[in-house]
């Protein structure tokens, strides 16, 4: 069964989302996270994406505090990624109620610190973060692009310890336009056994039930839940 993973990106300590990772395309669709957070939990969700966007831009850990208020308030079981740049950044999520971290840019430009989290906090706890455009990694927010071809990205860290992974492509990302569901089944069958979470472009339940008919093991959800295109009642099945 696939796991459903909605998302809340945060910004200025508000629930927004951007388009194809552009901060200038920002939507505002809650002044509250713990209010969707809390959402999410009463309809049966157990898995929470939390994206400190302002992290990204600041290269450190920003929304710790939102975080906090999430993980004491809920029993959603959060995996917090933005700006995460040293272990200190680290401490500071776990401390603050994160069962798992997402490193994305800390991967490509200080793999031996990336690796060194994995090796002292467990591989279960670590998600590398594979964002993509073009087939091309990209990081910092998806401000910046990379050289980095995805599936050797993705390969290479497998061979290091890598288990799960939430691979976006920032060119369907807040698109509706439906994932890269033939890219994701190449990794999957590329690096087998890999916890791939797929990211960007689910637009409908057609989407998700595709991406399970895929075994894919993991999907986030974002824009397509908070324009009302997939309801929560439909996840149900799911679940």
């Amino acid at each position: 069964m696939i796991e459903i993973i909605p998302a809340i990106d945060i910004i200025d300590g508000k629930c927004v989302r951007l388009t194809q990772g552009d901060y200038s395309q920002k939507k505002v669709y809650n002044e509250d996270p713990l209010e969707v957070a809390k959402m999410f939990e009463d309809n049966g969700i157990r898995r929470l994406h939390l994206v400190d966007l302002d992290g990204a831009k600041a290269h450190h850990i920003v929304n710790y505090h939102i975080l906090k208020n999430i993980a004491t308030k809920t029993s959603l079981i959060i995996d917090f990624g933005g700006g995460l740049k040293s272990e200190g950044d680290l401490e500071i999520a776990f401390e603050n109620g994160a069962n798992m971290i997402t490193g994305g840019s800390i991967a490509v430009n200080n793999p031996e610190i990336f690796e060194r989290w994995i090796q002292k906090f467990g591989a279960s706890r670590i998600i590398l973060g594979a964002d993509f455009k073009d087939n091309k990694v990209a990081i910092t927010g998806w401000l910046e692009s990379t050289e980095k071809e995805i599936l050797p990205f993705i390969h290479d860290w497998r061979k290091k310890g890598v288990q799960k992974v939430i691979c976006t492509d920032i060119a369907k990302d807040g698109m509706l336009k439906g994932p890269a569901i033939e890219l994701y089944k190449e990794i999957c069958q590329h690096d087998a056994g890999i916890h791939l979470i797929a990211s960007g472009g689910v637009s409908c339940i057609q989407d998700v039930e595709e991406l399970a008919d895929a075994d894919i093991p993991g999907v986030i959800i974002g824009k397509a839940i908070y324009e009302g295109r997939i309801t929560l009642k439909e996840l149900l099945k799911f679940l």
